[in-house]
């Protein structure tokens, strides 16, 4: 099987495209699609071994793809690695800034040294990954970028240090825009509300026994997105048909950012989802709760 895309098979022959945290959940999925729209995707994260699974994934279904061992928090090893990138490939057209991460916890418990790591893991690390691609490369011969925030705009309680990080890449993102617009540079972001992905395996308490099991029923569309939905987003944001689309934030969320707690959710099995992604998997918590 492959990649089923919404996309021309080609729509990205002879490009070269970095995604962050590609070794697992959404920035896999990402790069599996761009991969099979031509594309040659480099994978980076922090765990070689998640990292050649994929390569070797994409490999098998006929793409072109790379693995790179990368801390997007540690400002050396990012240049390193842009520069790898270039040396290799010779170009760099696209940029996923895919990889963070957080943890649940009230904001009384917080430590300053668990904020700053969430900070620095989302906000910095896109930051430095963005200042590279652009120095290096992009601002001389243009590109785009796409950045991960998250549904942040009505706070983020129990994961404050995450929504002020995921705020901050918002504003990141509308300042890169109109900055790095005079190098053909364009710089937009998705924010995925919730998505039935292998992150949500990483937690666990009464977080993953309790809240999990319920997050469909708390949107309009009365279910969670696919990987595949998030993905798809992303390559129009990194394709020629978004030339003139730049500093949006697209919200991939099924409406659940949006409306009022004393306006009703109305129960219903009326919306489809697009799952493309031929090698996407059942996270197990959703398997526990079956």
């Amino acid at each position: 099987m492959k990649y089923q895309s919404q996309f021309h098979p080609e729509a990205f022959k002879g490009k070269v495209v970095i995604v962050t945290g590609g070794g697992s959940g959404i920035g896999r999925c990402t790069a599996h699609e761009l991969a099979s729209l031509g594309a040659t995707v480099v994978v980076t994260g922090r765990k070689i071994e998640k990292l050649d699974k994929v390569v070797a994934e994409i490999i098998e279904d006929d793409g072109r793809a790379k693995g790179l061992v990368c801390d997007i928090r540690n400002e050396e090893q990012v240049r390193d690695t842009i520069a790898a990138v270039l040396k290799e490939f010779g170009r760099l057209d696209g940029l996923v800034n895919n990889a963070g991460g957080q943890f649940p916890a009230p904001l009384e418990t917080i430590s300053a040294n668990g904020f700053e790591a969430v900070v620095r893991n989302n906000l910095q690390g896109t930051f430095l990954m963005m200042r590279e691609a652009y120095n290096q490369w992009m601002g001389q011969h243009g590109g785009a970028i796409v950045n991960m925030t998250a549904d942040m705009w009505g706070g983020m309680p129990n994961m404050g240090h995450s929504g002020a990080a995921r705020a901050g890449v918002d504003n990141l993102t509308k300042t890169a825009a109109v900055e790095w617009a005079r190098s053909g540079v364009r710089v937009n972001a998705v924010a995925p509300g919730w998505i039935m992905s292998s992150g949500m395996d990483t937690y666990q308490g009464d977080f993953r026994k309790m809240v999990i099991p319920m997050l469909g029923s708390k949107v309009p569309l009365k279910r969670m997105g696919t990987e595949s939905e998030v993905s798809a987003v992303t390559c129009f944001l990194l394709s020629p048909g978004a030339a003139f689309v730049s500093g949006v934030t697209v919200r991939i969320d099924g409406a659940a950012s949006l409306g009022t707690p004393i306006y009703p959710l109305q129960d219903h099995q009326n919306s489809e989802p697009y799952n493309g992604f031929h090698r996407a998997y059942t996270p197990d918590v959703f398997k526990e709760n079956e």
